[in-house]
């Protein structure tokens, strides 16, 4: 017999990893490039470049340029 969640959560896809710059600290609030912010856990300085996953921050990115590609 198979595990029927491990199945389910198969069907369900991953958050996206997303980029941004933490624009406030208390709370952490972390701009996107297409300008929208979000709020996320856990610990980054005001202007450092960051990964989000899920509302949670995964670690620094490299500050690179950002090209918005719209489909």
């Amino acid at each position: 017999m198979s595990n029927l969640y491990r199945k389910f959560r198969e069907l369900i896809p991953d958050a996206p990893l997303l980029v941004g710059t933490v624009v406030a600290t208390t709370p952490v609030r972390v701009e996107l490039p297409d300008g929208s912010q979000i709020a996320a856990r856990g610990e980054a300085a005001v202007g450092q470049v960051v990964f989000v996953r899920d509302g949670v921050i995964e670690g620094a990115a490299p500050t690179l340029p950002v090209e918005l590609i719209e489909v």
